[in-house]
């Protein structure tokens, strides 16, 4: 949620967010991009145009169902890209969805 929070626009948030849960069963193909492979500058606002490479090699060469990459805003945890064009992505289930809006306090 901070990874997409540092990049709206406070004085118009969305208001058609959702949150989602999934199981992504570990049969699932994923690949998981660690730190050391990033450039040096990967965590500069805005983010440098090679770390697309990354999720264009993922969506375009469909090896992987999951691509687990660093949080720019919290290295320590993970953000998780899906891949639906990926065959095994029926296989993720969706387990419930609520809607969801940042609480006004974060933009003070």
């Amino acid at each position: 949620m901070l990874e997409y929070f540092v990049h709206i626009d406070a004085d118009n948030p969305p208001n058609d967010l959702v949150v989602v849960t999934a199981e992504v069963p570990d049969s699932v193909p994923r690949r998981s991009i660690p730190v050391k492979k990033l450039p040096g500058n990967w965590r500069d606002s805005p983010a440098p145009a090679e770390l697309a490479r990354f999720g264009d090699e993922f969506v375009r060469d469909r090896r992987e169902a999951n691509l687990v990459v660093p949080s720019a805003v919290a290295p320590a945890e993970s953000n998780w890209l899906l891949n639906p064009q990926h065959t095994d992505f029926s296989r993720i289930r969706l387990r419930s969805s609520e809607q969801f809006r940042y609480d006004t306090r974060l933009f003070n």
